[in-house]
Order: C-alpha cells, then sequence, then structure tokens
C-alpha cells in the first residue's frame, strides 16, 4: 500500500505530530469525503505501508524527528513557487522554505525530494517575464538539492474561481505556456534539473518537457531497488498517471490558504476544521462519534517480491 500524505492538506506543515503519533501507535482513520459515516482504517507499518508519498510547502516541523520513519520508504514532493503573502497567505518566506528544502535534501538525498513550481497562474503583476526571473532564482538555489523539478498550469475550478475572485488571476493561454515552457526547460538544463509536467493535457515534448507521475511507480522502484507493479489510480482526473495510492488527508483543512487551492472551499471551513484537530483522535480532524461504520482498508501489495528495504538517512 502507497500513503498518500495527502493531496488535501499539508500534513507535514501543519499536522505532523499527529502523523508520527499514528505511526507509533499502528494505524489511523480517514473519513469518506462523499459519506462521513463511512470510515477507513489504515494500518501503518512498515510491512503494509510500502511507500510514503509526502506533499508539503514547509516540512520543517518534521525535519529533527526523520528517525521516527526509519524503516519506511518515501519521498516529498515539496512546493516551492515565486507568490506572496496574497496568493499563499500562511507560507512562510521563500529564503526560510529554501533552507528547510535543502536541509531536507542532505537528510534524505536529493533524489527523494522533488521540487514542484506549480500551479503556475497569471495576474496583473505575474507575467511570464516574472516567471521567467524568479523560476531561475530558485531553481539556482536548488540546484544541488533536487533532480527535479514538476510544473503545472492552474485550472480555474469554480472552488479556485471564488477563492481567487478580485484578484485577477488566470489561466496561461496555450500560447503562454509554449513560451514559458521553452525558457523554464532552458534554466532547467542549466541547473541540471529535469522539468516535468503534472496532470496536463497540453504536449510540451517538443521543448523535452515529457508527463510525469507525482506518485511515480518508476521512482518508487529506483528507491526501493525492486520492481514495482501498480495501476493509475481511477479516482484521479484523466490526465493524472499517479498510481494507486490512499490519501489520508481531509480537504477544507490546509492553514495554508492558498488561494488557488482546490481542495480549500473557504477559509472558515478550514479555521473551524482546525479546531477540531485533536492530535490523539486517529482521525485527522475530529473524533469518532460512535455511529460510523468502520471497515479496514485493504489493498493489494505493490512491490514485487514483497521485500522490505530499511530506509537510510543520508
Amino acid at each position: 500500500m502507497i500513503l498518500s500524505v495527502s493531496r488535501r492538506t499539508d500534513i507535514p506543515a501543519f499536522y505532523s505530530e499527529w502523523f508520527f503519533k499514528r505511526v507509533e501507535e499502528g494505524f489511523l482513520y480517514v473519513r469518506n469525503p462523499m459519506n462521513p459515516k463511512q470510515i477507513s482504517k489504515v494500518i501503518i507499518s512498515p510491512e503494509e505501508t510500502e511507500f510514503i508519498v509526502f506533499w508539503t510547502k514547509n516540512p520543517s516541523p518534521m525535519l529533527n524527528k526523520l528517525e521516527k520513519l526509519e524503516g519506511y520508504n518515501y519521498y516529498f514532493q515539496f512546493t516551492v513557487n515565486p507568490y506572496d503573502k496574497e496568493i499563499e497567505p500562511e507560507v512562510p518566506k521563500k529564503n526560510i522554505i529554501i533552507k528547510s528544502f535543502k536541509e531536507l535534501s542532505r537528510k534524505i538525498g536529493k533524489k527523494r525530494v522533488i521540487w514542484r513550481y506549480d500551479p503556475i497562474l497569471l495576474n496583473d503583476k505575474i507575467d511570464i517575464n516574472y516567471h521567467k526571473i524568479y523560476f531561475e532564482k530558485i531553481a539556482k538555489e536548488l540546484s544541488d538539492y533536487t533532480e527535479k523539478c514538476i510544473i503545472s498550469f492552474i485550472d480555474m475550478y469554480s472552488k479556485t474561481k471564488k477563492n481567487c475572485s478580485g484578484k485577477n488571476i488566470r489561466e496561461l493561454t496555450e500560447k503562454e505556456k509554449f513560451r514559458l515552457a521553452e525558457h523554464i526547460k532552458e534554466i532547467g538544463e542549466k541547473y541540471n534539473i529535469k522539468i516535468e509536467t503534472c496532470a496536463e493535457k497540453i504536449d510540451l515534448s517538443k521543448y523535452g518537457i515529457e508527463h510525469t507521475k507525482c506518485i511515480d511507480d518508476k521512482l518508487i522502484g529506483e528507491v526501493l531497488g525492486k520492481g514495482i507493479s501498480a495501476q493509475k489510480d481511477k479516482s484521479q482526473r484523466e490526465e493524472c498517471r499517479c498510481i494507486k495510492s490512499v490519501d489520508i488527508g481531509v480537504y477544507n483543512s490546509c492553514p495554508n490558504k492558498c488561494i488557488y487551492c482546490y481542495a480549500n472551499f473557504s477559509c472558515e471551513l478550514v479555521d473551524k476544521n482546525a479546531k477540531l484537530h485533536d492530535i490523539n483522535s486517529p482521525l485527522l480532524i475530529g473524533n469518532v462519534n460512535g455511529d460510523e461504520k468502520i471497515t479496514l482498508r485493504k489493498e493489494k501489495p505493490v512491490v514485487a517480491g514483497k521485500r522490505y528495504i530499511k530506509q537510510r538517512l543520508f
């Protein structure tokens, strides 16, 4: 089983103590987002949890506690964007984030820290030249600490449009995507960072930019030193190539409050849910009420030969 920690909220930044306690106790609960009366019990152990993919904008709270993940295999999807507090209200300043990125890379190796530059958006202040300048600034800082950058372009979902109201944020045209992709590829080559896209329809292969998987069987296999047998995650949108995983996050619970986020409907809901967080609960948000149906989540192993390799910290 592969754990996704998490597409729905930034667990490393805000809920890492809860996660480590769940690792200690060996299980957690996940409510069905479509039916809160249904709860899955997810076993966390080196035997059952074959791999963990962390998603974050700030793993700082985890950095001095990675030894608690001894025996587990994992990598980080780490977002570093060029946006200010108007767009990413609660994300720390870039110098703090870049310092955290470098420290994490030194601890676990640069193959396992993937830079995300997404979503790429435009407004009255942010144009193609802005992205060209700041992508290179960040790439220069991270060039010795990562091997890959995954980019994606903003999709204006109805929730995103609502949250971005009044900010004049818009999607890129196809022509703008091509123009920026060419610049980004050149910068990637300059700093020896491979550029790939996430969940995009647009074909950028003429610039040497291919589609990738954020939860990637190839990379997981490289980290494990074993073959992986896994299917596409059918619960994700068509353009997403990720393999199947179990996401343990909760919608409307990420205090980063990025205005482009598809997982937060409103800041009011985020604040309400954050107050319901109980570090001692097996649920990320709230507690079991007693009227739910709790079912053990079982997934087919993805590791060929079912051999587990104890993880080292570098």
